[in-house]
């Protein structure tokens, strides 16, 4: 990629991270989007497990969500509508009827500002105007990435607004633990710390319904071989899985493990720990083919997003955890994608 452009009137760079153990990040302040993440196997043998492009060009035209931060509001909303305060917000429809990842022209197309930049952290900021895609509100945001030296790679969330407002952010990198372009992730085993999950409607927006995981194939609590459930007829038929499960912990709030990938040929690892109260399954199940990094070939089914997010919907729904933001009060998430081997 290369190493500066300006889009906007704004330089767009690349830049990397690194810990002491030799693990490596490469992010872009175009969306924030993770390009690279090498993560060592058994054997130390470092590989990239992210889907990305070589060059901006193609990061720009072509999969737009890969290794994006999305919002104002990830996920969708039913027909871009909600309220607060009695007041409703029509929002940009860019999903059949629904608004998706925070509408047509959202973060994940910003130029996001360099705030610091150090060998282990990158923080960038992003001011988001009231107005922007439909959403009220000037909201400010502060996005920090860092590699610590348990080869973890945090992703802090933090924001204000100066109006109420709602916001739900996700990091949207598609995974592959044998690496980027090796093929199929239905070798992967996958565990969700979940009793519950969110049900669609057939536009898939949630309809306020949660169901036990108990005797269903959402049920992962102990790990599932993703091939074995990925063609169930309960996800989206021929396709795979696109769902929010409802993570187990003692109070909103608390950062607790939402579960992991394992791949077992390399002995990859990679656990999900949150603050936030759902986590998205996708298995990149709308990837067209397409040429990615190196030349590898990307398809159907060859990733899996494993999304930390507030509900989907949740601003329709008043008994799911509030995303609403007012004055005074700060949105603080976090999200930790920690590898290891076994």
């Amino acid at each position: 990629m290369e190493t500066e452009k300006l889009i906007d009137g704004k330089p767009v760079s690349l830049y990397t991270i690194v810990n002491a153990n030799g693990m490596t990040c490469d992010i872009t302040n175009y969306g924030a989007k993770i390009i690279r993440l090498y993560a060592p196997d058994r054997n130390k043998k470092f590989e990239d497990v992210v889907l990305a492009f070589d060059t901006l060009e193609e990061v720009i035209e072509k999969e737009e969500y890969y290794g994006a931060v999305c919002g104002r509001f990830a996920n969708r909303i039913k027909d871009g509508k909600f309220s607060i305060d009695g007041k409703e917000y029509t929002l940009a429809i860019n999903n059949g009827t629904n608004a998706l990842h925070g509408g047509v022209d959202a973060y994940n197309t910003k130029v996001w500002d360099v705030i610091k930049e150090e060998e282990t952290k990158l923080v960038l900021g992003l001011f988001s105007p009231d107005g922007e895609e439909g959403y009220p509100g000037n909201l400010q945001i502060t996005l920090t990435y860092e590699l610590t030296n348990d080869n973890a790679l945090s992703v802090h969330y933090e924001a204000t607004t100066d109006k109420p407002t709602v916001i739900g952010l996700t990091q949207h990198s598609y995974f592959n633990l044998k690496g980027a372009g090796n093929g199929t992730i239905k070798d992967h085993q996958l565990q969700i710390n979940a009793d519950f999950y969110t049900v669609l409607d057939e536009s898939f927006a949630l309809t306020g319904e949660i169901r036990p995981v108990e005797g269903t194939p959402f049920d992962f609590r102990q790990p599932v071989l993703i091939g074995d459930r990925i063609d169930d007829e309960v996800y989206v038929p021929g396709w795979g899985m696109d769902n929010n499960w409802c993570l187990r912990k003692e109070q909103q709030g608390d950062c607790v493990l939402a579960g992991y990938i394992y791949e077992p040929v390399s002995g990859r690892k990679m656990e999900v720990f949150t603050t936030q109260p759902g986590m998205q399954i996708y298995t990149g199940n709308w990837i067209e083919k397409q040429t990615g990094k190196e030349g590898k070939t990307y398809d159907r089914q060859d990733a899996v997003c494993l999304e930390t997010q507030g509900f989907p919907n949740s601003p329709n729904i008043p008994f799911f955890p509030s995303p609403v933001l007012r004055p005074g009060q700060k949105y603080d998430e976090w999200c930790i994608y920690k590898f290891s081997v076994e």
